[in-house]
């Protein structure tokens, strides 16, 4: 990777985002038609408050597991709502930060994306898959 790559060049900048009091149900049915993993949540003001990833969905996986059927499991996933299951400690980066900073801030706290923020503003996010398609371009060059 080139070291005058930003974040800003491999970021997805049109992000699908959540409210606190959305649906788990919708979330599941939204990751999965649109296979996203990750879903910035915002707040009344449409500040960052949080993120949910497919991770936090599998909490309904285990009604699954335990026995329940589909229609069971959409039901419990109806009853929850985002602000129960997101996470509030969430990663950042701005949109200027060297691609490689990023990648390494990902590889060290384990994390598949961080949110783009710009003056405080979402601006994009950057995943594992934007690397993945940047590694597949470069490859085809």
């Amino acid at each position: 990777m080139s070291a005058e790559l930003r974040v800003s060049d491999l970021m997805s900048p049109d992000v699908r985002t959540l409210g606190r009091n959305d649906q788990l149900s919708v979330v599941d049915e939204l990751m999965q038609m649109e296979r996203i993993r990750h879903l910035p949540v915002l707040d009344d003001e449409g500040e960052l408050a949080g993120i949910v990833s497919q991770r936090d969905l599998f909490r309904g996986a285990l009604a699954r597991a335990l026995g329940y059927g589909e229609t069971a499991q959409q039901k419990l996933l109806g009853m929850l709502v985002v602000k129960d299951v997101m996470t509030s400690q969430v990663e950042t980066v701005g949109p200027q930060v060297p691609l490689a900073e990023a990648a390494a801030a990902m590889t060290e706290k384990k994390i598949g994306c961080l949110i783009v923020l710009e003056g405080g503003h979402l601006v994009g996010i950057l995943t594992e898959s934007d690397f993945v398609r940047h590694l597949a371009e470069v490859s085809d060059s």
